[in-house]
């Protein structure tokens, strides 16, 4: 059984009032009563993601009393937005990463490993549609994702709005776009945005984007892998900021 899960209803909700964080809570479908019910209030007031799943895949997940519920600990501590700002060094300029629809856990974790060899200071996922953070995230990430800040938030849109406010360009990482990722200027506070493996960034999201960026192909394939597009953006801003140092 995976150390990571807490099952039963008072066992969930004493780890929530503990303080521990939790990646995912699974409720049998149909469940109710009155502790299920408070259960899910206390999830929704702690914006907890909540799935309902047959109760087949709660007998796989536990083999106890899970009484309709099972509980996913995170496997990491994330923190908040102001506490990835504050961090950054003084004489280093800011770099996120904002995912927006990478539910992969492998290509995660690779995206999370190739910011944090570019220096970036923290990843922004969204709660819902976004892979989780578990032990197969972390051994993707080579353990950047133990290193690296990791803050969770309800709304993309309004994160991105936050960062444009701190003095962040928020740059979008995109086929589509004419305009190429070696004709921008990389070298001011930045959050590079990755989209969804197969739909790429939403329109809405895509909308907030200061630019819209896309990697020179030549091949006949029309797109990389997103943790492979990502690398690439990561590189070329290393590469754009350890020039104008020099």
């Amino acid at each position: 059984m995976d150390n990571n899960l807490v099952f039963g209803i008072r066992p969930i909700v004493e780890a929530i009032g503990a303080g521990r964080q939790i990646e995912k809570l699974y409720i049998r479908k149909g469940a109710d009563g009155q502790l299920m019910n408070d259960l899910r209030d206390l999830c929704i007031r702690h914006r907890i993601r909540m799935q309902e799943v047959p109760v087949e895949k709660l007998n796989r997940l536990v083999r106890g009393n899970h009484q309709g519920a099972v509980a996913q600990i995170a496997a990491i501590e994330y923190v908040q937005l102001e506490d990835i700002l504050e961090r950054v060094p003084e004489d280093e300029t800011p770099l996120v990463v904002v995912f927006d629809g990478v539910t992969d856990v492998r290509n995660f974790g690779a995206i999370a490993r190739s910011a944090e060899c570019a220096g970036a200071h923290g990843l922004i996922v969204p709660l819902k549609n976004a892979a989780p953070v578990n032990a197969e995230a972390i051994r993707s990430s080579a353990g950047a994702l133990t290193t690296i800040p990791v803050c969770r938030v309800g709304s993309i849109r309004n994160t991105l709005r936050a960062l444009q406010n701190e003095g962040f360009q928020v740059v979008a990482a995109t086929e589509k776009s004419r305009k190429l990722l070696y004709d921008a200027d990389l070298r001011r506070p930045t959050a590079i945005v990755m989209g969804a493996e197969e739909s790429g960034i939403s329109k809405e999201v895509l909308k907030l984007c200061d630019e819209q960026l896309a990697i020179p192909l030549i091949g006949h394939i029309e797109s990389l892998n997103v943790s492979a597009a990502a690398a690439v953006m990561l590189f070329e801003v290393v590469r754009q900021r350890i020039g104008s140092d020099e």
